[in-house]
């Protein structure tokens, strides 16, 4: 893996300068600089545009009680997109625009989604803060709370054992 990254930082580059060097020759160096920056504004603002709705998705998915899942991987394609955006080159900026599509980006989930079934998905791990409630399968979380009442409201007496959920 750390190959392909390093080969990655280095060929990127190489082919940014060639495509450079190949368009600046049918077009010029000044019209060339000015595409590089059309590009740039042209991306910040569908970046903006793409990501305030996605933004606005996955709030309404968390008022109606679901993940955004979706919405969250929309999220870091954008991110991605608009740091290649922002990275002055023709290839790079093919990319970035390609990111913003949602079918590539559905393509890019699919090739994604396959990898980590391939790799038997994702594993988090955590730096085991003290908990002593844990359970093999994780799904125990410890916490504290406090309840806070509006004044003049009466606190009501719970008799049972009951687990309430905190929103």
């Amino acid at each position: 893996m750390g190959y392909i990254i390093f080969l990655l930082f280095i060929g990127i580059p190489i082919l940014e300068i060639a495509v450079f060097i190949a368009v600046g020759d049918q077009i010029g160096l000044w019209p060339t600089l000015a595409a590089i920056f059309i590009t740039a504004a042209i991306g910040a603002w569908a970046l903006r545009v793409q990501g305030l709705a996605t933004l606005f998705r996955a709030q309404e998915h968390l008022n109606q009680g679901r993940f955004p899942m979706e919405e969250v991987f929309d999220g870091l394609c954008l991110l991605v997109a608009g740091a290649f955006l922002l990275t002055p080159g023709f290839v790079t900026d093919a990319v970035g625009f390609l990111l913003f599509l949602p079918p590539f980006r559905f393509f890019v989930k699919r090739a994604v989604g396959a990898v980590l079934v391939a790799r038997g998905g994702i594993h988090v791990y955590t730096s085991g803060n003290g908990s002593e409630h844990a359970s093999s399968d994780g799904s125990i979380i410890d916490g504290e709370f406090e309840e806070i009442r509006p004044e003049g409201q009466e606190e009501e007496q719970e008799h049972d054992e009951t687990i309430k959920r905190i929103d």
